[in-house]
């Protein structure tokens, strides 16, 4: 019955992928639509008690995922070809590096780069400093890169580097099962395999959404400041049509001309607002800020890579770490493609240490401004963020509160909203190009209609968890996302283990290293010693002659002597 709708439908897919999963969110938008209450009450429930059981699994699973990267990136493996021995990168450092903020990482430094800095600076997190002063400051920033630095990109890494490998090194169809081929063998290809992929699209969609929600919400922020619209549930539906239309616009031209343009234009305007910022504003004192975050950073890192807030237990790490990570490993598989996609050929070292180091450097220096940035409004000015983000509680807000101090306010602000509609809009669109991948097993498009089908749904599941839900919209957003995680973070330990045994098995025994061989080399004093020396009585040579029996029958003096 569902080949047969397939068919008439006109779709290239899996049919029980594809209608597995859809119908999987569609029953979620429509319960949700009709049972409000029951299905907030459920996942109210259920991500409450993941982050009070289950908080420590998510921080121990992102950090030795960190670790094992890193492990095998300096290992002997490092130096395998994500693809053929011979193949080489198709993208230089600087598109390639453009292309990775197409995933979406662009949208999560727009709207964090200025609230969860402030928010820290006006809560500390471990409670042991004073609110509001330069000690709250050096915790924030350290909390902050902490979030958006190495950990979240290892998140994104490790799927990244499992696709890279399987699919171009074995030739495997583009699908989360395929990364456990080593472990589940054919049964990839079976009801084991397909459930991996529906779980994977599932979350997928879910994760795209909440990421298209935070962007809707700071979009609706910024049109509030500037034109005066309200930000309600109408025009966040507004928001939601006018970028899905886009997006999907883009999707139709595809990877070359749709995403790949758009994110060098787009990540052109980001690193403009970031220098304007920086040339407009305290200069030297963001300049030595950005350099001393550093440092905080790699200080507080191998302490907040554990981190459990165990004694204190104020349960601030559940809304913040625990929603992060959450959030980010469920659209882990889209990103993990999408990264995959554009990094053939390279070598799981530079694959490893790149999608580390790049974005990581960018986030540092863009936390590192508009953080410091935050703190001297706060310390040195006229300040006012706090109390619209902390006390108001206007998170979506904070990024157009900052630039409220700067020259041209309304101009830049009517950039930065540009800024993320555009990062929206690759999101989405990118995300439609995977899902699709991921349904039918394929890397070559699908039909049109089928591609924008999941532009769509994702653009559906993020209106419901917006509009139709009874919580604050961002609570909403991290209450399922949470729930929704959780299955991956499973799978990441599970991936670790099946990329590492397939390596070692197609590298199979090591081989002895071949060096050039040299002739014995003598002193001068030796060779003089040598050459003043009688010559030694000739020696006869020695014959090996086998016999019937196949034995030797050697002499000393070149005769048979039998």
């Amino acid at each position: 019955m569902l080949t047969k709708l397939h068919d008439a439908l006109r779709l290239r897919t899996s049919p029980g992928i594809f209608f597995s999963a859809s119908a999987v969110a569609l029953v979620f938008v429509v319960a949700t639509i009709v049972a409000t209450s029951a299905v907030d009450s459920a996942f109210e429930s259920a991500s409450s008690w993941i982050m009070t059981n289950l908080g420590w699994f998510y921080i121990l699973g992102v950090s030795s995922f960190l670790i094992f990267l890193i492990y095998i990136a300096m290992s002997r493996y490092g130096s395998v070809r994500l693809g053929s021995d011979d193949e080489r990168p198709e993208h230089s450092n600087l598109t390639w590096f453009t292309m990775l903020f197409a995933a979406g990482i662009g949208t999560i430094l727009m709207f964090w780069g200025v609230a969860e800095p402030i928010s820290h600076f006006a809560e500390p997190p471990m409670g042991d400093v004073e609110p509001g002063t330069a000690a709250a400051a050096n915790e924030a920033i350290g909390f902050t890169l902490y979030h958006f630095g190495l950990h979240t990109w290892t998140i994104f890494a490790l799927p990244a580097l499992g696709f890279g490998y399987f699919i171009y090194k074995r030739k495997m169809p583009p699908r989360v099962s395929s990364i456990f081929g080593p472990i589940l063998g054919s049964r990839i290809y079976g009801p084991i395999g397909k459930t991996i992929d529906v779980v994977a699209v599932v979350g997928t969609i879910f994760g795209v959404a909440v990421s298209v929600g935070l962007g809707v919400l700071q979009i609706n922020a910024g049109v509030a400041q500037l034109f005066g619209w309200g930000e309600s549930g109408a025009v966040q539906l507004l928001i939601i049509f006018a970028v899905t239309v886009v997006a999907g616009i883009s999707v139709a031209l595809g990877l070359e001309k749709g995403i790949k343009r758009l994110s060098n234009i787009n990540i052109g305007l980001a690193v403009m607002l970031l220098i304007f910022v920086l040339v407009t504003g305290p200069t030297l004192f963001l300049l030595k800020g950005t350099v001393e975050a550093t440092g905080t950073y790699l200080s507080y890192l191998p302490t907040l890579s554990f981190w459990n807030d165990t004694f204190a237990d104020t349960g601030w790490q559940n809304t913040w770490t625990v929603f992060y990570w959450a959030w980010t490993i469920t659209w882990s598989p889209f990103v993990g493609i999408f990264i995959a996609r554009i990094s053939r050929g390279r070598t799981i070292r530079e694959f490893v240490f790149g999608v580390l180091a790049l974005p990581v450097t960018f986030s540092v220096a863009w936390f590192g401004i508009f953080g410091m940035g935050s703190f001297h409004i706060e310390l040195e000015g006229d300040g006012g963020l706090v109390e619209r983000v902390v006390d108001d509680g206007d998170i979506p807000g904070a990024l157009f509160e900052f630039l409220s101090n700067y020259p041209a306010a309304t101009l830049i602000s009517a950039i930065a909203i540009l800024i993320v509609v555009v990062f929206f809009i690759t999101s989405v669109d990118s995300a439609s190009l995977v899902l699709d991948s991921m349904a039918s097993g394929a890397d070559d498009r699908g039909p049109l209609h089928q591609r924008l089908y999941w532009c769509v749904l994702m653009g559906l599941v993020a209106a419901t968890l917006l509009v139709a839900t009874g919580e604050d919209g961002l609570e909403a957003l991290q209450m399922v996302i949470i729930v929704v995680g959780l299955p991956f973070f499973v799978m990441g330990w599970v991936m670790m283990f099946s990329l590492l045994k397939g390596i070692k098995n197609d590298l199979g025994a090591k081989a002895e290293p071949v060096t050039r061989q040299w002739e014995e080399t003598h002193s001068p004093e030796e060779l003089e010693r040598q050459e003043a020396a009688p010559s030694p009585e000739p020696i006869a040579p020695t014959y090996h002659i086998p016999d019937e029996n196949g034995h030797d029958r050697s002499t000393g003096n070149g005769r048979d002597d039998s």
